[in-house]
């Protein structure tokens, strides 16, 4: 495997992740070959979709035309609301490898846990089936809160490698990670810049940081998520702009300016509410 500055984090099932990856949340399916090959070629390897995001084919047609060795390289889709349930997610699952042309995945996740489904145990099962069958290395999921987690832990037989969520400056989830930590669950930050819905980027803990470091407000938010332990995979469509979020090690934020950071907490949600999304 080649050399990459991104450091791994190992996951509960003995994988490991690189820490840094590329998302095509909201990404047009038309543009994504071209925006995917572009971020392969900056040096990101850890490429993050969905089959709801309707692109992972402009993803797979990336990677074959990479030609980055598939052994370099970390995928992850995630099952969408409508195939939960035991009978549905076997032949999800392999819609999503055919449009991505993969004969594995790295990592699977269920999307959300609709509770008033309330089929996220029967999914997460298959899940573990789809596990043992060789043809995803992890599984995990995303947007599920600490009682859903819970639930998992209690009723089912596998911990869940990864938890996705919502998680910026104004949004940690302190008792989502919390329940995360304490069961060897790593916490993936999705819209880990807080999706340009409030001004991140002007906050004077950001700022001071960003001038004492010589960086961008953004390579700072991204260092304190990487010195956090989390996993996140910042967006852009613009090719600069991906160059920029992954040249973020070589500087350190010192412990005042983490905790700076981090006591900007305000419960600061931007998106849906998992106990609300169905």
């Amino acid at each position: 495997m080649t050399d990459s500055p991104v450091p791994r984090i190992q996951l509960n099932d003995g994988h490991s992740i690189p820490q840094l990856g590329f998302g095509v949340f909201k990404v047009d399916p038309g543009e994504t070959e071209r925006i995917v090959l572009d971020a392969l070629e900056v040096g990101y390897r850890h490429l993050d979709t969905a089959r709801i995001y309707g692109n992972e084919e402009g993803v797979g047609r990336a990677i074959a035309a990479s030609g980055i060795p598939r052994e370099e390289l970390f995928i992850t889709t995630k099952l969408w609301n409508d195939d939960q349930g035991t009978a549905s997610v076997p032949a999800a699952f392999e819609r999503s490898l055919d449009r991505l042309g993969l004969e594995y995945l790295d990592l699977y996740l269920i999307h959300w846990p609709t509770p008033a489904r309330d089929r996220y145990v029967e999914t997460w099962r298959a899940f573990e089936h789809l596990r043992e069958g060789g043809r995803v290395r992890s599984i995990g999921v995303s947007n599920f809160l600490a009682h859903h987690l819970e639930r998992l832990v209690d009723e089912t037989d596998v911990v869940p490698a990864i938890d996705q969520i919502e998680l910026h400056p104004y949004h940690q989830q302190p008792d989502t990670t919390a329940f995360a930590e304490e069961h060897g669950i790593v916490v993936e930050a999705w819209g880990p810049l807080g999706q340009g819905k409030y001004p991140l980027f002007e906050l004077p803990e950001v700022v001071a940081a960003a001038e004492a470091h010589g960086k961008t407000p953004a390579q700072v938010v991204i260092r304190w998520h990487l010195q956090r332990g989390h996993v996140l995979f910042p967006k852009s469509n613009r090719r600069e702009r991906m160059a920029e979020n992954f040249d973020v090690f070589d500087f350190t934020l010192d412990d005042a300016e983490v905790e700076a950071i981090t006591a900007l907490e305000r419960e600061g949600r931007v998106s849906a509410h998992p106990d609300e999304f169905n």
